[in-house]
C-alpha cells in the first residue's frame, strides 16, 4: 500500500479498589442498577470528595512499572460537560499537571515476525469513572450510576503504533502487565479495561506525505474488535481520501463508533477540545505531593513483570520463546507454579511440558483456578523426580498424577496402594519383546519389505511390549532390547 497507518491509544483502566475514587461506596461489578451509589457520586448538594489513597498507590505502581516520570506535585481539575451518566455535570480528572508523564509500552514480536519495539506514553492520569447508559427499544435509555466514581486510570500513548495487529498486541501485553501488578482485573466484558483508538493515514504521493483527518474509534470492547475496527477504518479513510482529498488541515477530529455486528465504524460527533471542557482546578481537593519515601515504597512492591519473566525463562531455564510465553501469559500464578516445579526438579523443559499438557489441560476441563488445583508444585515436582530417577515411566507418572488430582493424595501413597513399580528386569523385558514380535509376524514382514516406515513399525511393537507389561516396563530398556532383537532377526 502507498500509505502508513498511524495509531495512538487512549486506554481506560478501572483500578481494583474496595471503594470509589472520592467516596466510600463500593465497586463490586454486577449489582442491580443504582444500588452502589452514595451522595458524593450522585452529586448531591453539600457533599465533598475525599481522595482514595489506595487508588493513587495503584496508579503510581503502574506508572513506575511503565517507566514513566512521576511528578512530585500534581493537582485535580474539573472537566465540565453535560451528559445523563454524569450526575455532577463535571468529572474530577487531571489536566495540565498529571501525576506522570512519559514511559512506554512494549510492542510484542508476533509469530509472523512483525511487531517489536516500543510505543511511547504521553501521560498517565487519574480520574473518576462515569455512569453507564443502557439503550433500550423505542429510543429509550436508562442510566446506571453504580460505576460512577470508580477510580479510573487513563493511559494515553503517542501515535507510535503502525499496524492494527501491533495495537492489539500492545493492549494484550498491557492487560497481562496490569494483572501481574494486581492493579486491575482488566475484564473488557465488564468494562474494567476500555480502549479508544485514534487513527489516520500518512499517504505518500509524489514525494510528499499527506495526512488524513484523525478519527477516534469508540465502543471497542474486545481485542478482536480493536484490530478489526482499525483495519476497517484504515481502508475507509483511504477510500474517503480518494473521493474528496481532504487532509488533516481540512477537517476536525471526529468520533466514530464501532459496530461489532456490522463490523463498520459510524460517525458520532466532532471531537471536543480542551476549551469545550472548561477545565479549572478542583476547589474541594488539595494537591498531592509524592515524596521519595512514597516512591521507594511503590518500587519495592513491584515484582517481576511479564517481559522480564519471559526473558528469564529463556535464559535461565533454556525454554523456547513459545514455551516461555505460554507459561507467562497464563498469569502470574501459573508462572510462579512453574518456577517452583522447575527449581525443585532441575528438569526445566520436562516441567514445562507437564504443566502445559497436564496441569493447564485439567484446569480448563474441570473449570478450576490454579489455587483450586489439588496438586501443589512440590507434589508435581516429587512425581517428576520419580520419573527422571526411573522409578516410574512417563505413562505411570501421568496415571498417578490423574489419581493425585482425583483424590488429593500424594504420589507416595498412591504408588504404595497401586503397586506402581517400573519393570527394569532385562530378562523379563526381553521375553516380552520376543512375545510381541512372535504375536505380530505381519509387523516384522512389513519392516523387512519396507512397506511401512521403520519407526512406525518399531513404535507399534514398543506399544505391544508396554501392553504386555501393564505399562510398567522401562521405556528406554524396551527400546534397547527391541532394537537388538530386530537386528538379530535381520542378520
Amino acid at each position: 500500500m502507498d500509505y502508513e497507518i498511524i495509531i495512538g491509544l487512549e486506554i481506560h483502566v478501572q483500578l481494583q479498589t474496595e471503594s470509589k475514587m472520592f467516596s466510600w461506596s463500593g465497586t463490586d461489578f454486577g449489582l442491580p442498577p443504582n444500588t452502589q451509589t452514595d451522595p458524593v457520586s450522585l452529586g448531591l448538594p453539600g457533599t465533598l470528595p475525599v481522595m482514595n489513597r489506595a487508588a493513587f498507590d495503584l496508579a503510581l505502581k503502574t506508572a513506575v512499572a511503565l517507566n514513566a516520570e512521576i511528578a512530585p506535585f500534581t493537582k485535580w481539575d474539573r472537566k465540565n460537560y453535560y451528559y445523563p451518566d454524569l450526575p455532577k455535570n463535571y468529572q474530577i480528572s487531571q489536566y495540565d499537571l498529571p501525576f506522570s508523564r512519559g514511559g512506554y509500552l512494549e510492542i510484542p514480536v508476533r509469530k509472523d515476525g512483525g511487531g517489536g519495539g516500543r510505543c511511547r506514553l504521553t501521560r498517565i492520569h487519574l480520574e473518576e469513572d462515569t455512569g453507564k447508559l443502557m439503550h433500550g427499544s423505542g429510543g429509550l435509555s436508562e442510566v446506571d450510576l453504580n460505576r460512577a466514581g470508580i477510580p479510573l486510570m487513563e493511559i494515553v500513548t503517542e501515535p507510535d503504533i503502525r499496524s492494527p495487529a501491533d495495537a492489539r498486541g500492545c493492549l494484550e501485553e498491557l492487560r497481562l502487565t496490569l494483572r501481574y501488578l494486581e492493579v486491575s482485573d482488566c475484564e473488557m466484558q465488564e468494562g474494567s479495561l476500555r480502549c479508544d483508538a485514534n487513527v489516520n493515514l500518512h499517504i505518500t504521493r509524489d514525494g510528499r506525505t499527506i495526512a488524513t483527518p484523525i478519527a477516534e474509534i469508540k465502543n471497542l470492547n474486545s481485542f478482536r474488535a480493536v484490530e478489526k475496527a482499525l483495519v476497517y477504518e484504515a481502508q475507509r479513510q483511504y477510500q474517503k481520501w480518494l473521493e474528496d482529498g481532504k487532509t488533516i488541515q481540512d477537517a476536525p477530529k471526529t468520533t466514530r463508533g464501532w459496530s461489532d455486528v456490522e463490523e463498520v465504524t459510524r460517525p458520532q460527533r466532532e471531537k471536543e477540545t480542551a476549551a469545550d471542557y472548561r477545565y479549572f482546578p478542583e476547589p474541594d481537593l488539595v494537591p498531592v505531593v509524592v515524596d521519595a519515601a512514597w516512591l521507594d515504597r511503590i518500587r519495592g512492591s513491584i515484582g517481576e513483570l511479564p517481559a522480564a519473566r519471559r526473558r528469564r525463562f529463556e535464559t535461565e531455564y533454556g525454554l523456547s520463546a513459545y514455551d516461555a510465553n505460554v507459561l507467562v501469559e497464563q498469569g502470574q500464578d501459573v508462572a510462579d507454579y512453574y518456577d517452583a516445579v522447575a527449581r525443585s526438579t532441575g528438569e526445566f523443559k520436562l516441567a514445562s511440558n507437564w504443566i502445559q499438557q497436564d496441569v493447564l489441560r485439567t484446569i480448563k476441563e474441570k473449570k478450576l483456578t490454579l489455587a483450586e488445583f489439588p496438586v501443589r508444585p512440590e507434589g508435581l515436582a516429587d512425581l517428576i523426580n520419580r520419573v527422571t530417577r526411573k522409578e516410574l515411566n512417563t505413562n505411570q507418572g501421568r496415571e498417578i498424577l490423574g489419581r493425585m488430582i482425583d483424590t488429593g493424595e500424594p504420589a507416595e501413597v498412591i504408588i504404595a496402594q497401586g503397586g506402581y513399580q517400573m519393570v527394569s528386569d532385562r530378562d523379563a523385558i526381553a521375553a516380552a519383546v520376543a512375545a510381541a514380535i512372535a504375536a505380530n509376524p505381519q509387523a516384522l514382514e512389513e519392516l523387512k519389505k519396507g512397506k511401512k516406515k521403520p519407526e512406525a513399525v518399531k513404535g507399534f511393537l514398543r506399544g505391544q511390549v508396554m501392553k504386555q507389561t501393564g505399562g510398567k516396563a522401562n521405556p528406554a530398556l524396551v527400546g534397547e532390547l527391541l532394537e537388538a532383537r530386530l537386528a538379530e532377526m535381520q542378520t
